[in-house]
């Protein structure tokens, strides 16, 4: 089996990429399957070299998937697995229209007409959002609410879902799409999705940084670790497609927490001088996207099908910690 990640020097994509370098084998749609070789789609073509030497079995593509060579590289290889990553993150496709309808919402479109050809109708994992929700007050939900996004980013991924939705309902995949948590605490420099904070206010502290806190303390978030995310990632395209009953959109569990409590257990388990390098710096464009989305989801149908979410922040903060070596030159 070959299987293709797009976007796959993102943050997400990296995560993937270094997981299938350790496995000669996956589960894929409930069987075990041999990885023959991985497709690696993104712009970045230093990042796509570094895979590529990396591991033998990987093909770096550049370019887009509107790119003739790379789309006819994917069609010759009908990949077993699509794990479809790329994507114009929440603050940049609010600022620019165009480019998230171009990327999140034609390239998906573009993917699935692939897939269309391929020798067999691939397992594809579409990765969305808990963005596609709304909340008046960032109230707590269940994952059956109505989805109503109020950001572009939002709009961009449920149509996504629909897409991934028919084209399974017509054979054309076996889709499975993800909503994700805000992922906290991603490694690296601050992006432009609008959840950037999420991660900044204690990654940069525990860096000896300063960092920058957009939104009210109040602010509710529905979080997961980098671990989570990827093992959520490996489990749904595990999962066999009877499973989903049809219904290819799948909410995934996180941790909710309140900004001023990820900032008092930073403060708890790092000392307090490190928690007041943090500077509030209200942003009201910023606090517009995030206080619509959810504080917390109650997502019994992804814990049933065996999706877990970290312990709770406290273990997530620690987890970060320990990756990076908090504390290990004492």
């Amino acid at each position: 089996m070959k299987v293709l990640v797009t976007g796959a020097a993102g943050f997400i994509g990296r995560m993937v990429m270094a997981e299938l370098a350790t496995r000669a084998r996956l589960t894929v749609d409930g069987a075990e399957r041999e990885v023959e070789a991985i497709l690696a789609l993104d712009l970045d073509a230093a990042a796509m070299a570094d895979l590529e030497a990396a591991d033998l079995r990987v093909r770096a593509l550049g370019g887009g998937l509107t790119d003739a060579g790379a789309a006819a590289a994917i069609e010759a290889a009908s990949p077993g697995l699509v794990i479809h990553l790329a994507a114009v993150v929440s603050g940049a496709a609010e600022a620019d229209f165009d480019l998230g309808v171009s990327v999140n919402l034609l390239g998906t479109l573009e993917l699935l007409n692939l897939c269309r050809r391929f020798a067999a109708p691939p397992v594809l994992l579409f990765s969305s959002s808990v963005a596609v929700f709304s909340c008046p007050d960032n109230d707590s939900i269940d994952d059956d609410r109505m989805p109503a996004p109020r950001s572009s980013y939002g709009a961009q991924k449920l149509m996504g879902e629909i897409l991934v939705r028919d084209a399974s309902r017509k054979g054309f995949v076996l889709g499975r799409a993800l909503r994700f948590p805000t992922i906290s605490v991603r490694p690296g420099k601050p992006n432009k999705a609008a959840s950037s904070f999420a991660s900044g206010i204690l990654r940069e502290p525990l860096a000896g940084e300063p960092a920058v806190l957009p939104v009210g303390p109040g602010l509710r978030l529905h979080l997961a670790s980098p671990e989570a995310a990827l093992a959520a990632v490996f489990h749904a395209a595990g999962l066999e497609q009877a499973a989903l009953e049809g219904e290819t959109t799948l909410t995934l569990p996180g941790v909710s927490v309140s900004v001023a409590e990820m900032v008092a257990t930073l403060g708890r388990l790092a000392g307090a001088e490190v928690a007041a390098r943090i500077r509030p710096a209200p942003d009201p464009a910023i606090e517009a996207i995030v206080a619509s989305w959810p504080g917390e989801i109650r997502c019994p149908r992804a814990r049933a099908l065996g999706f877990e979410a970290d312990a709770d922040f406290d273990a997530l903060l620690r987890r970060h910690m320990a990756r990076i070596g908090w504390g290990a030159e004492a």
